[in-house]
């Protein structure tokens, strides 16, 4: 399961570490809409959460699929720019084709929807199965994709002013705390690259960011076998401090690759029983289960979205949910005719860091 960026040829310029405003912005409101993903970040969260303004608090609630399960690609800049305004002015550039594929692909599922050409800005059908797809992650993704179907224009200037207010409200403040630890993460970074390679530089990013053995390369560890190239456009890598454990990856065609990288480590976890541990190993231990709670952690599924994603049927994935519920890593919501299965973090975090940290990245 890897994401291989091809960069056969590129120049080492080519490959850039820098800091993005909106790409931590991005960073911070995943923690506030998933907070269970970031324990030692919960006191913030619950901070911030506290003081919201109900006109904000609405807000984010209404569009939080842009950032809860995955980031929509134009909140990960390519070309971060100095100051969150000047990297939103560059997502208003964007045309509304490209605006409007990467929120739906956050609002239906990332791993089920594939738009393109007829465009659902334009056509009944394509835009009918869009709408089919959003309903079946829930009533709040099904109206903010018929809204911004409808009126492409107003949704992303409410989209805008809503970060704009995050950023009155809590994004400065944070920015400001955390702007030389990220300046000194860079600072290693660059100098890595510059006297040692892309390949030193890689290996300073994450154990999952690896150069492949000829050269041509970059392996990211992450859901699904994918691939994309630098070619013409290059790789962008960006700290982050609140997106740790995560290790997010653009790589959708017409994008230019970013992959986004914690600086920070989540904290050590409390020990749990050797019986439960058995139990939740043994579980584990199949292949296809681990799988099934990486697609999991990136926000609750149903059994046919389950087998959608990795090509199963319904039944197998079924006996695998039996086998995660019964070790207490899975719960199960009804909700209209769909059941709905969540990973159960604080379970999943009693067995260990690196088991954490590799399902959620």
């Amino acid at each position: 399961m890897t994401l291989r960026i091809d960069i056969g040829g590129l120049p080492t310029g080519r490959l850039r570490f820098t800091a993005s405003p909106l790409a931590e912005l991005t960073a911070m409101l995943h923690v506030l809409a998933a907070p269970a993903h970031h324990p030692r970040l919960a006191g913030w969260a619950a901070d911030v959460r506290a003081r919201l303004r109900p006109e904000l608090a609405e807000r984010l609630g209404e569009a939080e699929f842009l950032w809860r399960s995955s980031q929509a690609d134009f909140l990960v800049p390519s070309r971060p720019g100095p100051t969150l305004a000047e990297e939103l002015d560059g997502v208003d550039r964007i045309g509304d084709e490209r605006y409007v594929t990467a929120a739906l692909v956050t609002a239906c599922g990332s791993n089920r929807v594939h738009f393109g050409t007829p465009s659902p800005l334009t056509d009944a059908t394509a835009r009918e199965r869009a709408l089919d797809l959003a309903q079946s992650r829930g009533a709040q993704q099904e109206a903010f994709a018929e809204r911004l179907l409808a009126d492409p224009a107003s949704v992303r200037a409410r989209v805008r002013r809503t970060l704009e207010m995050c950023a009155e409200a809590f994004f400065d403040a944070a920015w400001a705390g955390i702007a030389a630890q990220l300046a000194a993460d860079l600072r290693v970074k660059n100098d890595l690259l510059r006297r040692k390679g892309i390949g030193a530089a890689l290996a300073a990013v994450s154990g999952s960011v690896t150069l492949a053995p000829d050269g041509d390369s970059i392996v990211v560890d992450k859901l699904q076998d994918k691939a994309t190239t630098a070619h013409g456009t290059g790789v962008t890598f960006i700290p982050s401090v609140f997106g740790s454990p995560h290790l997010v990856a653009v790589h959708a065609p017409g994008w230019q690759p970013v992959v986004q990288y914690p600086v920070a480590e989540p904290g050590p976890s409390e020990p749990v029983s050797l019986e439960t541990v058995t139990l939740r190993l043994a579980a584990l231990a199949h292949p296809v289960r681990l799988r099934l709670l990486r697609t999991l952690a990136r926000g609750p599924h149903t059994t046919r979205e389950l087998a959608h994603t990795w090509g199963l049927s319904p039944p197998e994935v079924s006996r695998h949910l039996a086998a995660l519920r019964r070790a207490g890593l899975l719960t199960a919501q009804r909700d209209g005719r769909y059941v709905r299965y969540t990973l159960d973090l604080s379970a999943l975090t009693e067995l260990g860091t690196d088991l954490l940290t590799a399902v959620l990245r």
